[in-house]
C-alpha cells in the first residue's frame, strides 16, 4: 500500500477515535452521529459500493469541499466545528468496505 494511502488511513483512524471520545457526551453524540450519517451517505453516492482504498483516498483529497456543502445543506448543527473530525471518521468507517481492506 502506498504511503499516501497509509497516511490517509491513519488520519481517518485518529479522527474516528476523536469522534468516539467526543460522542461520550450525550449532547454531542446525536449531532455527531447525524453528521457521520450524512457524510457516509454522500460517500456511498460518490464512491459506490465497490471500491479500493486508493479510490477512497482519492475521494478524501477533495472531501473538504463537498463535505462542507452536504452538511450545510442538511442543516447539521454545529458542523463547522466538527467537519474535519466527522469527515475523517466517516472515511474510516467506509474504508472497511474496500475490496482491499485489511485491518
Amino acid at each position: 500500500m502506498s504511503a499516501d494511502v497509509e497516511s490517509a488511513r491513519l488520519e481517518w483512524e485518529l479522527a474516528y477515535r476523536d469522534v468516539a471520545a467526543m460522542a461520550r457526551d450525550p449532547v454531542l453524540e446525536e449531532r455527531l452521529r447525524s453528521q457521520l450519517e450524512v457524510i457516509t451517505t454522500e460517500l456511498r453516492r460518490r464512491v459506490g459500493g465497490t471500491f479500493t482504498l486508493r479510490e477512497l483516498a482519492n475521494a478524501y483529497s477533495s472531501a473538504d469541499g463537498w463535505a462542507h456543502d452536504v452538511l450545510s445543506e442538511q442543516g447539521a448543527p454545529e458542523w463547522p466545528r466538527t467537519l474535519a473530525l466527522v469527515e475523517g471518521a466517516a472515511f474510516h468507517v467506509y474504508a472497511r468496505g474496500a475490496v482491499d481492506y485489511a485491518p
